[in-house]
């Protein structure tokens, strides 16, 4: 009862920790490209419209940055606190892209963000927005590295398995690196971080539309989030349909649960809702459309796909008696929100390209429909981090009860040395500590979102070249004919 316990509070206080975190991580990520476009759109342009919407959407992305960079150091220290025997056991392989990623991508990402928030005034023109790009690099660096060893706890390769000591071992970095699973778990993670910030800049230049603030400003800035949500949504479900044909392959378990199928089936139905009885296994009430899952997996109908019970019994078969399914309506449930939420993002992205097409959005929108869009747009900021945070969810409770896929047990990976009552104890003061920086980020976001973006009187521009009030306005005088004053922006 006592390892039961200290196993389930170990595995929720690193859910809780994750999913927090997991709120900052794709915005991070998908934002910092779309502020090296934008960046890049004023380098070219010289419109200052742009500069000020690098500026607002950056202060945005710095308070996301800060809080991830807090959060995250938890995740690791976790490893060695709850998840001591985990570590021992494949640590040294686990370890070595965590490491990759702290020494390599952090400090890319950190030092040219720094660079950047305070070289408007003093760095080059090209270099000050080669700083944006190189953080935008690091970002995805640090994601690669992150997944390389998620991918290994999925499907684990280049490990030589040393008997004596009963640990995995580093047999080559280079298959970690080329696991057949990383390509659609990054590329997945990269889109869905790309729609998650797209989302956000559609929501925030929504609102400021619906109030008329800087109308032509944010008119640019939706465009800009449309295009990225539009496109990146196509692309996340696109990459999440090749990744589920990978399921089907190396984690058939996770696949089967994803659709409640528990029975071996030909030409299995795509469920759309269903009642699950996990003690009786099986479903009582199911709404689905016919043999779309064969298609779906294996990319024709009519094709044969095991079910639950069965995938448990050559479980049991090959690694004797015990419960090798995971909590089937987790994962059935966050697989739906997450599609759910993907396939919304996609609609209403196309509905809102249509409007810009339209130049509805011109002077704030006028009209009904373009209005009730608007609205529609200011909570959609949210879909994006929410599946997310269902997709996370989704790909680790399926992998239960596994730790290292098929090598490692949930409950051979935690820290025997520690008592339940002290995971209780510090899972008790984390949800105090993240709701406390929850309020924080909410209250920090809110803020600068509803200020909008800075209107100085004088304008810190790069030396030799011309500002642009305006694409269709006049000219402004030249950077070397008029006085810079220090502004601090952040």
């Amino acid at each position: 009862m006592e390892l039961e316990l200290a196993v389930l509070m170990a595995r929720w206080q690193f859910a809780v920790t994750t999913l927090y975190h997991f709120i900052f991580v794709p915005i991070t990520i998908g934002l910092a490209p779309i502020l090296a476009i934008m960046h890049t759109l004023y380098y070219v342009t010289n419109n200052d419209k742009y500069r000020r919407m690098t500026i607002f959407f950056g202060k945005l992305f710095l308070i996301n940055f800060a809080l991830g960079l807090v959060t995250g150091i938890t995740q690791e220290f976790q490893f060695g606190m709850n998840w001591s025997s985990y570590s021992r056991y494949a640590g040294d392989i686990f370890g070595a892209p965590l490491a990759m990623e702290a020494l390599l991508a952090f400090f890319l990402e950190s030092t040219f963000l720094g660079l950047w928030m305070f070289g408007w005034k003093y760095l080059p023109p090209k270099l000050h927005l080669m700083c944006i790009w190189l953080v935008a690099a690091g970002t995805w660096f640090s994601s690669l590295f992150i997944l390389a060893a998620n991918s290994f706890m999925q499907n684990p390769v280049g490990y030589i398995e040393n008997a004596e000591k009963g640990r995995l071992e580093l047999g080559s970095f280079a298959e970690v690196m080329t696991n057949p699973l990383l390509p659609f778990m990054f590329g997945h993670v990269i889109t869905a971080a790309l729609c998650t910030a797209g989302v956000l800049v559609v929501g925030v230049s929504a609102y400021h539309l619906l109030r008329k603030t800087q109308p032509s400003l944010f008119e640019r800035a939706m465009a800009i989030g449309l295009i990225v949500t539009f496109v990146a949504s196509l692309a996340t479900a696109g990459i999440g349909h090749a990744q589920a044909q990978q399921l089907l392959e190396r984690q058939p378990v996770k696949l089967a649960a994803a659709e409640a199928q528990w029975k071996t089936m030909v030409n299995p139905p795509l469920t759309l809702f269903s009642v699950i009885d996990t003690e009786a296994q099986e479903n009582h009430f199911e709404v689905g459309i016919p043999g779309l899952l064969s298609f779906l997996a294996t990319d024709q109908f009519g094709s044969e796909m095991k079910g639950l019970k069965d995938l448990q019994q050559d479980f049991e078969a090959e690694f004797g008696p015990g419960n090798y399914l995971p909590d089937v309506p987790v994962v059935y449930w966050s697989f739906r929100v997450m599609v759910g939420l993907g396939t919304l993002m996609i609609l209403y992205s196309a509905v809102g390209l249509f409007l810009w097409r339209r130049k509805a959005f011109a002077d704030g929108g006028d009209t009904r429909i373009t209005r009730l869009w608007l609205r529609f747009a200011i909570p959609a900021l949210s879909f994006g981090v929410l599946a997310c945070g269902a997709g996370w969810l989704f790909t680790e409770a399926g992998r239960q009860p596994w730790l290292v896929y098929k090598k490692l047990l949930t409950v051979d990976g935690i820290s025997v040395a520690v008592p339940s009552w002290q995971v209780i104890t510090t899972l008790s003061i984390f949800t105090l500590v993240y709701g406390a920086l929850a309020v924080a980020e909410f209250y920090l976001m809110y803020k600068y979102t509803v200020k909008g973006p800075d209107e100085p009187e004088s304008l810190p521009g790069h030396e030799g070249g011309e500002l642009v009030s305006d694409v269709d306005g006049p000219k402004g005088t030249s950077a070397t004919d008029r006085p810079i004053t220090p502004v601090v922006h952040y």
